[in-house]
C-alpha cells in the first residue's frame, strides 16, 4: 500500500508558507514505512532541527481503481479518518530550493500518523468535516474539509489518472493554517467532528 498526499489544499496554508497558489493538486508520496506503529511514540529525527506537524483528514481506499471519475470517486472508500504529516520542513525547505524532491522531508520512519478510522456513513456531508490538532492542551490547527481547493471525490478522481489505486491506500488530503515546530515532551491529540482520533507523545 502507499500513502498519496495532497499538498497545498487549504489557501490559508499556502499563504502562511508563502507558496504560490497551484492550478492542480500538488501530489506527493509516502512509503508505508512512513506509518507510526500503533502506540508507539513519534521521536524527532536526529537530521531535522524543524519538525513540523500538520493535521490532515485521510481517506482510506477499499478497492482497485484507475481513471476513476469524480461520479463514482465514493464507491472506491468507505472510511474517513485523521492523520498527522509530519514535515521535516528545514530539510524540505533546502531541498526545495534546489529544485529536488521532497521525500526526505516528508517520507521518513514515523513521519505519518495514521489515526482511528470511522465510517463515512457516519457524517452527514463529508465536505463539511470539522478537524482539529491540539498541542499541550492548547489548540493550534482548525479546519473544515468544506475549505479544501479539491475535495475527496475530485482528489481520487485526479490521482487515479496517474496512480493505480489500491486496497488499502491512504489518501492524506492536506492540512490547514496553523502548521509548527514539534519539540520533544510535546503531547498532540487530533479530533475529526468533536471525536479523538489519535493522541501522540513526542520524543
Amino acid at each position: 500500500m502507499k500513502l498519496i498526499c495532497i499538498g497545498r489544499n487549504y489557501v490559508d496554508h499556502i499563504d502562511e508558507l508563502n507558496n504560490e497558489r497551484p492550478d492542480e493538486p500538488v501530489v506527493f508520496i509516502k512509503p508505508d514505512s512512513a506509518i507510526l506503529p500503533k502506540e508507539q511514540d513519534f521521536y524527532i529525527p536526529e537530521f531535522s532541527q524543524d519538525v513540523h506537524y500538520e493535521v490532515e483528514v485521510l481517506v482510506k481506499i477499499k478497492k482497485v481503481g484507475k481513471h476513476v471519475s469524480k461520479e463514482f470517486a465514493h464507491k472506491y472508500y468507505d472510511e474517513v479518518g485523521l492523520g498527522i504529516d509530519f514535515t521535516a520542513r528545514d530539510l524540505q525547505s533546502k531541498l526545495k530550493s534546489k529544485g529536488l524532491p521532497w521525500e526526505k522531508a516528508k517520507g521518513f520512519d514515523g513521519a505519518a500518523v495514521v489515526g482511528k478510522w470511522l465510517s463515512k456513513s457516519k457524517f452527514k456531508n463529508l465536505d463539511n468535516l470539522n478537524f482539529t490538532l491540539s498541542k499541550n492542551g492548547e489548540k493550534m490547527q482548525e479546519g473544515n474539509t468544506s475549505l479544501m481547493l479539491w475535495k475527496i471525490d475530485e482528489i481520487i478522481a485526479y490521482v487515479s489518472t496517474y496512480f493505480m489505486l489500491k486496497k488499502g491506500d491512504i489518501i492524506f488530503t492536506g492540512t490547514p493554517a496553523g502548521v509548527g515546530k514539534v519539540s520533544p515532551n510535546d503531547y498532540l491529540v487530533g479530533t475529526l467532528e468533536g471525536e479523538q482520533l489519535f493522541d501522540i507523545n513526542v520524543r
